[in-house]
């Protein structure tokens, strides 16, 4: 199959890219630096010509209030485009949970982009993963200060970037799903001793103080961000956290 995907020289798109090409499959990378722009929509409509898929892994550059007419525009060219050309599977990439924690502005943006692509005309596939290991370190230097990060005990449930993008290169290899597929890493940590276990194995003295109130993840309520019944990945954090040195 010819597959476009659209972000696809991120952290995830890249990957997927190079899964895609590995099993025999044509994946084109596309972003603004090959000349596709998602909110003007200049270069849409010749990325997504001939694809038999479109894969969509860009992201907003902000979790803020902006985010929301982010996924509204791009969505709304990108399925358009492909609709028009005749594509047959459209995927993207969501969060575990994206529906539970209203209270965020960027979940309710990618909730938003969900709901685009199932109110189209489009044959679609929605990959929903949990936080990636990858952004561990990002999300402790939201609360950071001086010696001591600042974190609530918000259940966290890490997956690996490289097992995301198998994932989404699987579903997207195959017959639109109709409707979400959870995927998950393997283990379940509090975000407040997923901080510690992280910051001892880089070497880091700083403290992990407890505090429900502390970031962005502060204000999930529960364990929704986790599904113990996703297709759970096989690399744990340890061994992720080992393996980077």
């Amino acid at each position: 199959m010819k597959v476009a995907v659209i972000g696809g020289t991120g952290l995830i798109g890249s990957q997927v890219v190079s899964r895609l090409n590995a099993a025999g499959h044509e994946a084109v990378p596309h972003a603004l630096s090959t000349g596709v722009d998602v909110i003007s929509g200049k270069g849409v409509p010749e990325a997504v010509a001939g694809a038999d898929v479109v894969v969509n892994l860009t992201n907003s550059p902000t979790f803020d209030e902006a985010s929301p007419d982010f996924f509204r525009t791009s969505m709304d060219k990108l399925v358009a485009a492909a609709d028009k050309a005749g594509v047959g599977h459209f995927v993207i990439l969501s969060i575990v949970g994206v529906d539970q924690v209203p209270e965020l502005d960027y979940y309710r943006a990618k909730l938003l982009q969900e709901e685009i692509l199932t109110a189209g005309p489009v044959p679609y596939s929605i990959v929903r993963a949990t936080q990636f290991m990858e952004f561990i370190d990002a999300v402790l230097s939201w609360t950071a200060d001086g010696d001591t990060v600042r974190l609530p005990a918000t259940p966290i449930q890490p997956i690996a970037a490289a097992d995301v993008a198998l994932a989404v290169a699987d579903v997207a290899s195959a017959a639109p799903l109709g409707g979400v597929r959870n995927i998950g890493g393997p283990e379940v940590f509090a975000l407040d001793e997923l901080g510690r276990i992280t910051l001892s194995r880089q070497g880091d003295g700083r403290t992990v103080v407890t505090d429900p109130a502390a970031g962005m993840f502060g204000a999930v309520k529960g364990d929704v961000l986790t599904d113990k019944g996703a297709h759970l990945a096989a690399t744990r954090y340890r061994d992720w956290l080992a393996a980077r040195g």
